[in-house]
């Protein structure tokens, strides 16, 4: 249990890291062509990504959207301790002992509640069909 919720945090993590790095900041002052009286198109400019894992179906990109609002639901339906625990601690990505400031308890009570938010999640998505 221990294994998987550490390979799902970090599979999260690269996830996060790599939308961020592919998100598109920039002016379009920066795509100006080098000359002045030549046509310049901004998408011709932009290069797709060749990589096949970025694009989903439409049933894939449902499925999935399906699957995130039941999780969102299960979250709702904790405990109010619990479900502040477990969005600090996963979510926000806070660590024991930020967390345990911020909810004003002990770093054990924060241990306690999201070990039993997890388990209440793993068996309600569980019973709902979901798999990690």
């Amino acid at each position: 249990m221990l294994f998987q919720r550490i390979l799902s945090n970090t599979t999260l993590d690269w996830f996060r890291r790599n939308k961020t790095r592919r998100a598109l900041f920039s002016n379009f002052s920066d795509f100006d062509s080098a000359q002045e009286d030549s046509d310049f198109d901004l998408l011709e400019s932009l290069t797709a990504e060749s990589d096949s894992h970025a694009t989903q179906s439409a049933e894939d990109d449902f499925a999935s959207s399906a699957s995130v609002r039941e999780i969102e639901e299960e979250i709702q339906n904790l405990p109010a301790r619990q479900r502040e625990a477990f969005l600090l601690r996963y979510w926000e990505d806070l660590d024991v002992s930020e967390t345990a400031t911020a909810m004003g308890c002990s770093e054990g009570s924060v241990k306690t509640h999201c070990s039993r938010a997890i388990q209440s999640l793993s068996k309600a998505l569980t019973a709902k069909g979901l798999r990690p």
